[in-house]
């Protein structure tokens, strides 16, 4: 027999509310803590400048956190996993039949547009004294993605050893890295222009050993 709404406990759905409210009001914490962190640093950020930033009272945050390191420990993860979902479909063989300018557009907008929409990402990972959980989730998901790129790089070329493979998916994350922190430092049109400019580092390096046109297809 089915239960209707009628059948359902009066009571059951206001927890359902109650927890539809709570997470609003821990995304709206976390959205402050965000604002705070890359205003002021880790170091410099306490949990009243969060409350302050989010319009809510010092009791009420507590209510959701107990410290401002538990806060940066769930930024860290929910961050963590929009990028591992937002660059889990890159590195993909499917990249492979593309010539390496287009490839690079396919693989660099998305990932300079996640972190220029997330700066926080970049501050809390840069920050010495951030919990170690969120060190190490990053450094989970640097990880991953390598090997996803090492996985690509071998596709397109490969004859390449595998040694050769993981350096050269090292340099690019480095090189990747580097442009990137002058991307968000800068915005409108220099900012594009940067891109731009990482974009063009990141062909010249791999140009010569992945080639420039599209690959040839495998019988």
């Amino acid at each position: 027999m089915t239960e209707t709404k009628a059948d359902q406990p009066a009571g059951e759905a206001k927890p359902r509310r109650r927890q539809a409210r709570g997470e609003r009001r821990i995304q709206q914490l976390l959205d402050a803590a965000a604002s705070v962190f890359c205003r002021t640093g880790y170091a410099g950020a306490s949990t009243n400048a969060i409350a302050r930033e989010a319009g809510v009272s010092p009791g009420t945050l507590y209510q959701f956190f107990p410290n401002k390191e538990a806060i940066a420990v769930e930024l860290g993860e929910r961050l963590t996993h929009r990028m591992r979902e937002a660059h889990g479909v890159l590195f993909t063989p499917e990249y492979a039949s593309l010539p390496l300018d287009r490839m690079l557009d396919a693989v660099v907008d998305p990932m300079v547009e996640f972190n220029c929409q997330n700066p926080v990402f970049l501050t809390l990972i840069h920050s010495g004294d951030v919990p170690g959980l969120m060190t190490e989730d990053h450094a989970a998901l640097h990880v991953a993605l390598q090997a996803r790129l090492e996985e690509l790089i071998g596709f397109i070329q490969p004859a390449l050893p595998p040694e050769r493979r993981t350096r050269t998916a090292t340099m690019v994350f480095s090189l990747f890295k580097a442009g990137l922190e002058l991307v968000l430092a800068h915005e409108g049109e220099e900012r594009a222009a940067y891109i731009e400019e990482l974009k063009a580092s990141l062909h010249g390096y791999l140009a010569p050993i992945i080639g420039a046109e599209t690959p040839p297809r495998t019988p």
